[in-house]
């Protein structure tokens, strides 16, 4: 950083729309977490706009931008020598959308395979493929049964209600988080104990 950074009072009242970027993360690194809300005023409809193209669900677009403005405060990984903070920002945002979308994809592989094993159970079979099927059944249900109490309701009424995860925030009354974390633990569980079947 230059000089003229290097010298920056470090007090609240200095805060200027007019401070760059980088004078911006300055304060901000010195302990000013008001510089970040105005970092987070030029640049957050930037986020969320590129996030929500790439993901088209207004929400993982919300959390996404949040995601990224946490980590910008909470990491100094923003070098100014390897480019504008804006293309800094797009890079992150860009990344971390495609990893949700990546993870999003493999629960809904996920549990497209645990509607196959539960849909076999129906289908007319042979006495040896019912037998099979029982043992299946048997395995499902137990895996079921091993989740905490919480994370089976909310993964059920996902699969079964077929309501996103702020619609089961919104009809249990907890939070969106509670309801993220739940479901995610859930899947994780579910996934290793039936690897074996799906």
């Amino acid at each position: 950083m230059d000089s003229q950074s290097s010298d920056l009072p470090l007090s609240v009242k200095s805060l200027s729309p007019d401070l760059s970027d980088v004078d911006l993360l300055l304060v901000l690194r010195n302990g000013h977490t008001q510089a970040l809300g105005m970092i987070y005023d030029r640049y957050s409809r930037l986020v969320y706009s590129l996030a929500f193209k790439i993901l088209a669900n207004a929400e993982e677009a919300e959390d996404v931008t949040q995601e990224i403005f946490v980590s910008l405060w909470q990491r100094n990984a923003y070098n100014p020598a390897r480019g504008s903070l804006s293309s800094f920002l797009t890079t992150m945002t860009r990344s971390r959308s495609i990893d949700r979308l990546r993870s999003r994809g493999s629960r809904y592989r996920f549990l497209q395979r645990w509607e196959g094993i539960v849909q076999s159970e129906t289908v007319m079979a042979t006495p040896l493929e019912q037998v099979s099927m029982g043992e299946r059944s048997q395995i499902i249900r137990a895996a079921l049964e091993e989740l905490a109490p919480n994370e089976r309701q909310v993964l059920e009424i996902a699969y079964y209600g077929g309501l996103s995860q702020s619609e089961i925030a919104e009809s249990l009354n907890i939070p969106l988080g509670t309801v993220k974390t739940r479901s995610r633990q859930g899947l994780l569980k579910l996934r290793q104990a039936l690897q074996g079947y799906v």
